[in-house]
């Protein structure tokens, strides 16, 4: 699969309490993470029942593109200034199926 276009799904639970400090540092990540080589697409979304909820749904040209994004110095940045505001994420690796 190293390969191949990488899709991930990833959902950001925020605590109720810093749904605007997390909501913003998410909105930060998008451009610099679209200048990133191997990003195709890198898309935010907001869960309209629930909105402590979020999703990114990311399109990578190989899966080591999505490696070194997730230790690139943004993604650190937001890691320590949101530190405590996240109930919960989840990651989903996908590969599309024809």
């Amino acid at each position: 699969m190293s390969n191949q276009t990488l899709t991930v799904v990833a959902k950001i639970e925020a605590k109720t309490n810093h749904l605007e400090a997390v909501r913003k540092g998410l909105i930060g990540l998008i451009a610099p993470t679209l200048a990133e080589k191997g990003c195709i697409n890198y898309d935010l979304h907001q869960e309209h029942s629930n909105e402590n909820t979020f999703l990114f749904y990311e399109n990578w040209e190989s899966r080591s593109h999505w490696e070194d994004h997730n230790v690139s110095a943004h993604i650190k940045a937001f890691q320590q200034a949101t530190e405590g505001m996240i109930e919960k994420v989840e990651i989903f690796e996908m590969q599309k199926i024809d």
